[in-house]
């Protein structure tokens, strides 16, 4: 999520008049790397924007597919409660809501860079904490002081004033259309943030760290899959390229790389008969002629087998030798003589 993804952890007592302590450090050490992050994937977002990029569903894909690849297999590998299956026949619907707010939440922070300024949208995101704590207080039954609503109407004013500022600014660059636009769109991604996160703290503290993340890096890629064409695509062309590096080498060990390539020839053909359906080509009998001839050239080259140098990998003949035993050269100790022998009485 963005800056408004995590709620502020809570200090830890020190106790003993000590002001400092290793966990109160460590608490606002890792806090500060989670800031780091955030601005990380902020100034990203600025540049993307900036440079006409506009791929926010993309972005998700990536994030959730790494999640999916990392802790998802994870719970794959476990058995019992903690097994996936049992997960999603009992929660699965759960964990669906809880992506498709994650998702919504990211594509709209993304989005909101094509119309506004990151300041903007690091400070606006701020409202994610009095939504939080509205969702807390009703679902989760947090208790707060007075002093907390202060705190929150301080920072309902903030915002105020921010979008105001914003549109003032930028009035003359920007069309104030489009920054309210942009402004609105990171409201909408607070309060889906404030979802999430409330999700996240119910889950973390009463289930696992890792089946709160392999379940969104599930739902989310399939969710952020589903929305995004480009991503389908990107899968297809990928799934494609990974096959097509595997499978080559077994075929060119079978063939041979000239054998290989003229058997490619077809892929031409394969397009055109795609593109006759995909992209309004016109028919022509010519195109299956030519699958004709190019295929029985194919099996014409394969025929005849070519002849070619022993393999230079040591390994590889060995292999040979280990799945052909009466291609296993003899040892160099043993008379042939008397082998050939020992075969024809055996042959008897």
């Amino acid at each position: 999520g963005d800056s408004g993804a995590l709620s502020a952890p809570s200090v830890p007592s020190c106790g003993g008049g000590v002001f400092f302590c290793r966990r109160l450090l460590q608490t606002v050490a890792m806090g500060q790397v989670l800031s780091l992050l955030i601005c990380g994937t902020a100034v990203s977002c600025q540049f993307l924007a900036d440079a006409g990029v506009r791929t926010p569903m993309l972005q998700s894909f990536l994030n959730y597919a790494l999640l999916l690849l990392t802790y998802t297999l994870v719970l794959c590998t476990r058995k019992g409660e903690g097994n996936i299956l049992k997960m999603l026949r009992t929660k699965w619907w759960k964990y669906l809501l809880m992506g498709l707010a994650d998702v919504e939440a990211n594509y709209a922070v993304v989005k909101a860079y094509q119309f506004t300024t990151l300041t903007s949208i690091q400070l606006l995101d701020c409202f994610v904490i009095p939504v939080l704590m509205l969702l807390s207080r009703l679902f989760l039954k947090t208790r707060y002081r007075p002093v907390h609503f202060v705190a929150v109407a301080v920072c309902l004013l903030g915002v105020g004033a921010m979008v105001g500022a914003d549109i003032l600014i930028f009035l003359r660059s920007h069309s104030a259309n489009n920054v309210m636009l942009g402004d609105g769109l990171v409201l909408l991604s607070a309060v889906l943030y404030a979802v999430s996160n409330l999700c996240q703290e119910h889950t973390v503290k009463n289930q696992s760290r890792v089946e709160f993340l392999g379940m969104m890096g599930l739902f989310g890629t399939l969710i952020t899959g589903a929305l995004c064409s480009a991503v389908m695509l990107f899968a297809v062309y990928a799934l494609c390229m990974y096959a097509l590096y595997s499978f080559m080498p077994v075929v060119v060990k079978m063939t041979s790389a000239t054998a290989v390539n003229l058997s490619l020839l077809t892929a031409d053909l394969f397009s055109l008969f795609c593109g006759l359906f995909l992209f309004n080509y016109k028919f022509s009998a010519l195109y299956i002629i030519s699958f004709v001839v190019i295929t029985t050239g194919f099996i014409l080259f394969n025929a005849f087998p070519t002849n070619s140098s022993p393999p230079e990998n040591r390994a590889e003949s060995d292999d040979h030798a280990a799945a052909s035993p009466s291609l296993r050269p003899l040892p160099s100790h043993i008379d042939v003589g008397a082998t050939e022998a020992f075969d024809a009485a055996t042959a008897l």
